[in-house]
């Protein structure tokens, strides 16, 4: 009986927290382009230590913001875990600025809110200004320090049929759940409301298909969760409640559980949360964000399930939201968790609906009801928040076994029956005997790897390795090559990818296709419809400017296959004269990302590429490194800075060195033996060819030899001519006159002609037969008939 009654509350629980999902971004007019200007000195009063003032001048009023740094808004060594193509969990410690995210406030406006971070070179967040919100971000490129401010308004339109039937349903789960249990309604007052204030510890999911949506850019997925959990502690501030990123893990290879049916899903979650993020993190509640639609809900979560392990949890999708709408999206879930219905027509605020409608409107502000109800359950039921203001360091303290290590630690197994299979770390959070480290990218069987060991290998030609330092468990942060090197072809490295038309086009179509001639791009990319389009704004289709249609849809040409793609997804051909035209459609509702858009980074002609669906010049990606600065002897990386090739040491590959840079860690030395080797190689190579050319040599000289030798005879055959009798000459030779000294020589066909001295002159013989004078001391040797 117990069981069933278990069960019948957590479906009460579970059901009682979904709503509908705006369908599109809430951008329902252009932005304001505005510059901050800093208010520096005493002209508006003196201010206490630590804050900051600044002008934004937009919706026609100047307004003057006064932040300050938040403390406390991550862990103070959050892990990240994530996955191998095997499955094996990997965690990672990334480093986190803690000192760019701000709160604060708009002068003459006691109820306004401020949420901004300066970590990535502007201002991002979102401002609460005379009950309206809006989101301001960096325009990109700037070199003015420019930022746009969007209004973030709702139309009536959109929530005329987002209570059908919904909102019934909601009001039966509550009237169950009184009926269950109604000790939890509370006649107190709100006396006493701030003597304390709580702590949400949340440890975030992200799904395999918001990973695919950022392209697996682990670097910018970390960017907006960092921003996203600003917003949040700040929406939250006004009930007394933080937000503390506990943990994060990413579904790097695959969804591990299914996310189709809502309320399956949910409870698949908070089942899968309690045995395999819990016995790691201990935490108070954990959200999963996806992209996928949830059949028109913007999410759903555990209804007062705060600090109960197996219903602390919630869905929300990241569905075609921005940064500010989704933030407000996962503060409304949180309150949920903390125990906040939705709100009914007789709730108030400063405005018509508020955060916890139905509707999820990108409203900041609680309502009267929400008040009431978070009083009403976390005063009794969620004391695991509780923290005292006089808290000194409510993050330094230490609490060996929830899996984070923290100052004094060594290292963190987490529960005992964790620590029981773990060979580095013992349960009192110390290093076994011989233990060096216990987790990390540079930590193996307990041991740091060695100085130059690669503990992030590059993923492509616009990626750059990473080496352990031998001193630390820790891999360096992911760099890659700067924005804007050529690369491929025609290419240009671009946040860590080389983006290319021929290889889109063979990704959707197969090999063999190609990008399409400048004519398909004209035709289909300025029509401004599923096909062809430079983007979406409010849910209409922007048509390309003429110097912008390469940056629009992809369109291909000689594709032999149609493709089999995801649900929803059309293939799209057509012809122009003899051109035929191949490309994808893309409409609102689609899971996934978009495989047919023109990826940012693409070449769209001579030193140009796509920017946001426009065409524009190199230059706009403004760099203080160049190949000159590394003396051409280095690639520049995302930080700025040279990656020296090997054989040159950073910062400006001027140094003999071994290569790398700065900030990737030390490369491994190659080693004296390997270098002796080598020369080694080169000198019998040269030994060789000079062996090669004595040959030549040698052989060349032999032919000249061989001649002197034909021309000059031997001392013994002269010697042997000089003895042997005398014959007389063929009828074809003429005779020879010798010298008195000396017997007449009778030249033979292979012997050359001599010529007598000039002391004897030639005899000429007679036509008939001629014949050789004797000397007086031999008589003449007649010829033989």
């Amino acid at each position: 009986m117990k069981m069933l009654l278990l069960l019948h509350w957590l479906g009460v629980f579970l059901s009682c927290s979904g709503h509908i999902q705006d369908e599109h971004p809430q951008y329902h007019s252009p932005p304001d382009v505005v510059i901050p200007v800093r208010i520096t000195g005493t002209t508006r009063g003196v201010k206490p230590p630590g804050w900051l003032s600044y002008i934004l001048p937009f919706g026609g009023q100047k307004h003057i913001i006064h932040i300050k740094v938040k403390k406390f808004l991550f862990s103070k060594h959050l892990p990240v875990f994530t996955y191998t193509d095997q499955g094996a969990i990997l965690e990672d410690q990334p480093f986190v600025q803690n000192n760019c995210y701000y709160h604060g406030y708009v002068e003459g406006d006691p109820e306004s809110l401020v949420s901004l971070s300066t970590c990535f070179g502007g201002f991002q967040g979102i401002l609460q200004i005379n009950d309206f919100a809006y989101e301001i971000k960096p325009l990109a490129f700037s070199t003015t320090f420019e930022h746009l401010v969007y209004k973030m308004d709702n139309e009536e339109k959109q929530f005329s049929t987002m209570r059908s039937g919904f909102m019934q349903n909601e009001i039966t789960c509550q009237m169950e759940f009184e009926e269950i249990d109604n000790s939890t309604q509370k006649q107190s007052s709100y006396v006493g409301w701030w003597i304390h204030f709580r702590i949400v510890e949340i440890v975030v999911v992200i799904d395999n298909y918001l990973y695919i949506r950022y392209e697996r850019n682990d670097s910018k997925l970390l960017e907006d969760l960092y921003v996203i959990v600003n917003i949040v502690d700040s929406i939250l501030d006004v009930i007394g409640v933080k937000v503390l990123l506990f943990g994060l893990e990413i579904w790097t290879n695959k969804n591990l559980i299914v996310v189709d049916d809502v309320r399956k899903s949910v409870h698949l979650y908070c089942k899968w949360k309690s045995e395999n993020i819990t016995p790691r993190m201990q935490h108070d509640t954990s959200h999963l964000f996806t992209t996928l639609g949830l059949r028109g809900l913007s999410g759903i979560g555990a209804f007062r399930g705060m600090c109960t392990p197996h219903r602390s949890c919630a869905i929300v999708t990241f569905m075609n939201k921005t940064l500010g709408t989704f933030s407000i999206a996962v503060a409304h879930h949180l309150g949920h968790n903390l125990g906040m219905n939705h709100d009914e027509d007789t709730c108030r605020c400063s405005q018509p609906r508020c955060i916890m409608h139905e509707g999820n409107p990108p409203i900041t502000k609680f309502s009267n009801c929400s008040y009431g109800d978070f009083w009403e359950y976390t005063v009794e039921r969620t004391k695991c928040l509780l923290e005292t203001l006089h808290t000194k360091d409510i993050f330094n303290v230490k609490r060996c076994g929830n899996g984070v290590v923290e100052e004094g630690e060594e290292c963190d197994c987490g529960p005992l029956k964790h620590c029981a299979k773990d060979p580095c770390c013992l349960s009192n959070c110390t290093l076994t005997d011989g233990s060096t480290c216990a987790f990390g990218l540079c930590c193996k069987d307990c041991k740091f790897l060695p100085s130059g060991k690669v503990c992030r290998k590059e993923v492509n030609e616009c990626d750059l390795p990473e080496w352990c330092n031998g001193t630390s468990h820790q891999c360096p942060d992911d760099f890659y090559v700067e924005d804007g090197i050529p690369c491929k072809e025609r290419g240009y490295c671009y946040e860590k990818k080389c983006h290319d038309r021929n290889e889109q086009c063979r990704r959707i179509f197969g090999a063999g296709a190609n990008t399409a001639s400048e004519t398909c791009y004209k035709q289909l990319n300025t029509l401004g419809d599923r096909v062809g389009h430079c983007g979406i704004k409010n849910a209409t289709y922007i048509k390309c400017n003429i110097s912008d249609v390469q940056c629009g849809r992809i369109q291909c040409e000689n594709v032999t296959e149609i493709p089999s793609l995801s649900d929803h997804t059309t293939v799209h051909w057509a012809r122009f004269n003899d051109i035929m035209c191949w490309s994808t459609d893309y409409h609102l509702g689609m899971k996934g990302p978009d495989i047919g858009e023109v990826k940012d980074g693409t070449e769209c002609g001579i030193d140009h590429i796509c920017i946001h669906r426009h065409c524009v010049h190199i230059t706009v990606l403004n760099s203080n490194c160049s190949p000159a600065f590394c003396n051409k002897r280095g690639i520049c990386n995302n930080k700025h800075h040279c990656h020296c090739n090997y054989l040159w040491d950073p910062p400006n590959c001027l140094i003999e060195g071994y290569g790398g840079s700065v900030d990737s860690g030390p490369p491994p030395k190659r080693k004296k033996k390997k270098k002796f080797c080598y020369l080694c190689v080169l000198l019998l190579i040269v030994l060789f060819i000079l062996l090669c050319c004595l040959y030549r040599l040698c052989k060349k000289c032999k032919p000249i030899k061989k001649q002197q030798d034909v021309q000059t005879p031997s001392a013994k055959e002269e010697e042997k001519i000089q003895h042997r009798p005398h014959e007389l000459p063929p009828q074809s030779q003429p005779w020879v006159m010798p010298s008195q000294s000396q017997p007449p020589v009778m030249p033979s066909q292979s012997q050359p002609q001599v010529t007598p001295s000039q002391s004897q002159p030639p005899v000429t013989p007679s036509q008939s037969q001629p014949r050789v004078m004797p000397s007086q001391s031999q008589p003449p040797v007649m010829p033989s008939q």
